[in-house]
């Protein structure tokens, strides 16, 4: 890192041709359809969860154990999805049109052919999963492998509607996808409402309604997903007559830089299946305890994330116009306002952490186990919110490899290890696993600073 790229990062000096406003501007316009979208989305996952927790805390263990095995098979597309941004992005700033269509085609084609088989997969080895997780008792196998079961037959609905957001976010059109996921999550709480409890004269399928209901909405958003690029004025018209015209050149290209995207997901997902297997060992409440803590933790990454979307798509703009200036003042301004807004939810959580845990569980000892670790919580988010952003800067750029080594060292290396020292060897119990999330992204946040000042982001070709 020189001393010049170093003050990029921390003094930003803005182009001569722009003001401060204008970037601002542009960063807003993405960022906060994005984060209302994502906020949207976890706190279905929390309303659904709640609503589960309501059945007992066996039926929520449940659904927990089919979390990290579900994101596994998702692995793929969203790794898929990093490289059709990129691109998409890039051809947006350089006026292309044209092939950023084409870019979304054979990002949606390939994702029809792998979700397909991967929805196989998973279903048939559903019940092996949840057992794998560490779900002991009979019930907790049995509602695991239904919620598990009905999540595979929505799953290729789910793989194309993130493919065609991913299309729309390189363009900067997040206020579209926000619309379309809103309205899928207002459907999936009112058959939650429906199904899990058997109210309006519906079955009472408790955590199978909940899985139910789940897929339904992802299966609604997938169709407007859809007529959105199907309209004439659309950036991204999607033809059908072309649908499964393959360009192999392009795809080359998108896996270029999905593939990287794709061991980090991988190393994601393994590393934090280790993790929760060494939180499962302590037993079902403290694991209980601990999955609520992971979705606020959820809430409190749309903040980081939504700014990360931002970087990735104007970074890729601004690149595909030969502007590596704005590009630096676009990722500076990200992460100024994503580490501002952390700070403030670190406070907020620390504030409220009792009342924020009793609206999953009136079971004392899940909420006490919950405020516990709710301190880490909190610490953690300038580091979450800052490794999000200059990740979601370098996704841009298309330096995916950087990326994918600091989960590989972070998550799957530093976190489990960390986790399993302080958990079974220490008896630090659940604050030991929680510190080691702080280490973990702390390393990873060095790691994605040091490769973003290095500069060597500006000069990749995609």
């Amino acid at each position: 890192m020189t001393f010049e790229n170093f003050k990029k990062m921390f003094f930003m000096k803005l182009p001569s041709d722009v003001s401060k406003k204008q970037l601002r501007n542009d960063i807003i316009k993405i960022a906060w359809p994005s984060l209302v979208e994502l906020i949207l989305v976890q706190l279905c996952t929390i309303i659904d969860n709640m609503m589960v927790g309501n059945l007992g805390s066996t039926e929520l263990a449940s659904v927990a154990y089919c979390t990290q095995p579900k994101f596994l098979l998702l692995c793929t597309f969203i790794a898929l999805n990093a490289g059709t941004t990129a691109i998409i992005a890039r051809f947006k700033g350089m006026g292309e049109r044209e092939n950023a269509v084409i870019a979304l085609r054979q990002s949606i084609l390939l994702s029809l052919f792998l979700s397909l088989i991967i929805s196989i997969i998973g279903y048939i080895f559903s019940e092996d999963m949840v057992i794998f997780m560490g779900a002991e008792t009979s019930l907790a196998v049995k509602y695991g492998t239904e919620y598990m079961r009905i999540q595979m037959l929505g799953f290729v609905f789910n793989a194309l509607c993130l493919s065609i957001t991913a299309g729309l976010r390189g363009i900067g059109q997040t206020k579209v996808s926000m619309y379309y996921n809103m309205g899928a999550n207002i459907i999936n709480v009112i058959f939650n409402y429906c199904l899990i409890y058997g109210n309006f004269g519906f079955p009472k399928l408790g955590v199978a309604g909940a899985s139910t209901a789940t897929a339904i909405g992802q299966t609604i958003a997938c169709f407007a997903a859809f007529f959105t690029i199907l309209k004439k004025d659309s950036y991204l018209r999607y033809e059908i007559k072309k649908a499964f015209k393959i360009d192999f050149k392009m795809i080359k290209r998108i896996l270029n830089i999905g593939i990287p995207s794709m061991f980090e997901q991988f190393f994601l997902r393994f590393g934090l299946i280790v993790y929760a297997l060494t939180v499962s060992s302590l037993g079902e409440k403290p694991f209980t305890a601990h999955q609520i803590c992971l979705n606020i933790m959820g809430v409190s990454f749309m903040n980081g994330q939504a700014f990360g979307i931002s970087a990735t798509s104007l970074i890729g703009q601004s690149l595909g116009k030969n502007r590596p200036d704005m590009a630096y003042s676009y990722a500076f301004l990200c992460r100024k306002y994503g580490m501002f807004i952390s700070i403030i939810l670190g406070i907020f959580l620390l504030i409220f952490a009792s009342p924020i845990m009793g609206l999953f569980t009136k079971d004392d000892f899940i909420i006490s186990a919950g405020v516990s670790v709710m301190i880490f919580l909190a610490l953690n988010q300038p580091f979450q919110s800052s490794q999000l952003v200059i990740s979601g800067a370098l996704r841009g750029a298309g330096d995916t490899a950087v990326v994918a080594v600091s989960t590989l060292i972070g998550v799957l290396l530093i976190r489990p290890i960390t986790s399993i020292i302080a958990v079974k060897y220490l008896g630090l119990w659940l604050q030991g696993a929680w510190a080691s999330v702080v280490i973990d992204q702390i390393i990873r946040c060095i790691i994605v600073f040091l490769r973003f000042g290095s500069g060597k982001w500006t000069k990749i070709k995609v």
